[in-house]
């Protein structure tokens, strides 16, 4: 069986060998479909893997989101999400954007999350990265603040950068890689 690939809201940058969804007809896009109604055209199951790269924050409802995606991709399918760190100005200036994030965002879906009682949809964060403007990247804060991928004993690091130093040191993108689990 051939893995399966879906790319929401992938406009002219569809991710080679996906099928793409987005709510615009643009060249490449081979379904058009409002991402804010459910359900979306596809039967439960389908999906190995689901992309949603600068989508996430456009989106009505990111719970009803996540659960559609769930519906849709196979158990133990890779979800991508890129997305702007509320702390860049480009999540900001864009006034279609209805969300601004942090890099706990998609915590919400895990098991053991204190608060997942808003969705039966739930994910692993396998993966959550924090890219930084460039002057903060070349003075090594990005890498102290992605050591959580290397080891959650360093954990503490991501959240003391994202409570007390987030607005002076700012974030630019995130992306995350989440694991379905049904």
């Amino acid at each position: 069986m051939s893995r399966k690939s879906l790319d929401i809201g992938c406009g002219r940058f569809k991710l080679p060998g996906s099928i793409g969804l987005d709510v615009v007809p643009l060249e490449g896009v081979d379904v058009v479909h409002d991402l804010d109604r459910f359900p979306y055209p596809f039967p439960s199951d389908s999906f190995d893997h689901v992309r949603m790269s600068h989508v996430v924050e456009h989106i009505q409802s990111i719970v009803r989101t996540m659960e559609e995606v769930h519906r849709i991709a196979r158990p133990g399918a890779l979800v991508e999400v890129i997305t702007p760190h509320y702390t860049d100005t480009s999540s900001w200036q864009d006034p279609s954007h209805r969300w601004h994030l942090n890099s706990r965002s998609f915590e919400h879906f895990e098991p053991a999350s204190r608060t997942n009682y808003y969705s039966k949809a739930r994910f692993e964060v396998e993966y959550s990265e924090v890219k930084l403007l460039k002057l903060y990247r070349c003075l090594g804060f990005e890498f102290l603040i992605n050591l959580q991928n290397r080891s959650p004993r360093f954990r503490f690091l991501r959240k003391f950068w994202e409570q007390y130093l987030c607005t002076l040191i700012r974030g630019k993108v995130m992306s995350f890689r989440l694991r379905v689990l049904k």
